[in-house]
């Protein structure tokens, strides 16, 4: 792999390391210079900091060159920072070789990718077994290609109080064989944290080739990709501080090398002819045209920044906000808990409720009157509300930014939510 320059090895070691909570703030812009307030949809988006907006800037403004294309300097130098981001990326999730990384445009595009490339793998009546608590991303590209070769997608069922079943994992994997087992690290809808690493491993033993959604678990959880030994695993930049339109695909190299190209055009083929193409080698194969250079190394920056944080005292942070939002919220009158809050398993980063007499969009759009920001609806989660019986939930989700005074705001406006709807 790669090594960093000396120039960002230098100015990360000289950078003091960073503490999550409301000290952190004034790093963001959205606190310092936007609208502010408590931003409680981190799940959904991060606010960026400083670091990764200038990075962008800086690179727009002074090393905007095609990368991989020119023979000048410029276009030399962005391909460097190009290929250093990638370097970054990584380094973080634990990737032995860079070339195991794969820039697309967020973890959709790169479980798309997954459900294109490896199609012909597939034959008719294979399984492809996912989890009742994924987002649509990771159940809408299955089904399609499901259609595409007459395969079929069965779904692991959760408990009532939204944990994965286990026993029917281990049933499903015996009885159906499924020849891809597609699953989330953690749960955007309800914040519950499945044990992965069992996942894949049964799996595995099972025959089965593993994907890993970890849009929210890269980073409230982390991850060692060579360690859990998952086959693919997908990630979004934008929300883990980095900006929109960037994304990850980690792939074993040996599964990529085995997939077609998902899109064709430049800089993804080794030759072309009038009588047909090659392609290049992993990862260019799969980066068809010019790709979001700034973006990525823009997303490198956010690496870096979030490298200043220890994973404990984040993880800590966030364990203690979660469970004084369930605290406070099981104390006020009217509130529904949904998730592992209901029975005290395994979550993180997201707290999932409703109101008695106050829809959760109406709740939001009070809440948002106080200044707070939380989401309400069904969070890209149909199937997993369905299978609790409840069609929207209002959903705080907590970055590094975040801290007890944001929930405190909650209260506030539940209070008088449930104060302009109590007739």
């Amino acid at each position: 792999m790669k090594e960093s320059s000396e120039l960002n090895t230098s100015v990360l070691t000289a950078v003091e390391a960073l503490h999550p909570g409301e000290a952190v703030r004034h790093l963001f812009p959205f606190f310092t210079e936007g609208p502010g307030g408590c931003y409680l949809d981190s799940a959904a988006t991060t606010q960026k900091p400083h670091s990764v907006i200038d990075t962008l800037r800086d690179v727009l403004v002074n090393h905007n060159a095609n990368v991989h294309r020119g023979a000048y300097r410029l276009s030399a130098h962005a391909t460097e920072l190009f290929d250093e981001a990638r370097c970054k990326v990584a380094t973080y999730i634990g990737a032995r070789s860079e070339r195991s990384i794969v820039f697309v445009r967020g973890a959709t595009e790169a479980i798309n990718l997954v459900a294109y490339g490896a199609e012909h793998l597939f034959n008719e009546g294979d399984v492809i077994l996912l989890s009742l608590l994924e987002h649509h991303s990771n159940i809408v590209p299955w089904q399609m290609l499901a259609k595409r070769r007459n395969l079929t997608v069965a779904f692991t069922e959760i408990t009532p109080s939204g944990e994965l079943d286990m026993s029917d994992y281990k049933s499903k994997l015996a009885t159906l064989k499924p020849k891809m087992v597609a699953i989330t690290q953690l749960a955007n809808s309800l914040g519950t944290i499945t044990p992965i690493e069992e996942i894949v491993s049964l799996a595995q033993k099972a025959g089965a080739m593993t994907l890993v959604d970890g849009a929210q678990g890269v980073v409230h959880l982390g991850v060692n990709v060579e360690a859990l030994g998952c086959d693919f695993y997908v990630f979004s930049g934008h929300k883990m501080y980095g900006p929109t339109g960037i994304g990850v695909l980690y792939g074993r190299l040996e599964r990529l090398e085995a997939m077609q190209p998902f899109m064709g055009g430049g800089d993804m083929i080794s030759y072309v002819s009038v009588e047909g193409s090659g392609w290049a080698e992993v990862p260019q194969r799969f980066e068809a045209g010019t790709p979001a250079f700034p973006e990525a190394i823009a997303l490198g920056a956010a690496v870096d920044f979030l490298n200043r944080f220890s994973r404990k005292e984040v993880n800590a942070h966030e364990a203690e906000l979660v469970k004084h939002a369930i605290d406070t919220l099981r104390a006020e009158k009217g509130v529904t808990l949904h998730g592992p809050a209901v029975t005290g398993g395994p979550q993180t980063s997201v707290c999932s409720f409703s109101l008695d007499i106050v829809h959760p969009h109406d709740f939001a759009t009070i809440a948002d009157t106080f200044n707070v920001q939380v989401r309400a609806g069904n969070h890209c989660a149909m199937p997993t509300l369905r299978k609790l019986g409840v069609p929207a939930t209002a959903r705080m989700s907590f970055g590094v930014y975040s801290c007890k005074s944001d929930i405190t705001s909650v209260v506030t406006a539940i209070r008088e939510a449930r104060r302009m709807f109590d007739r």
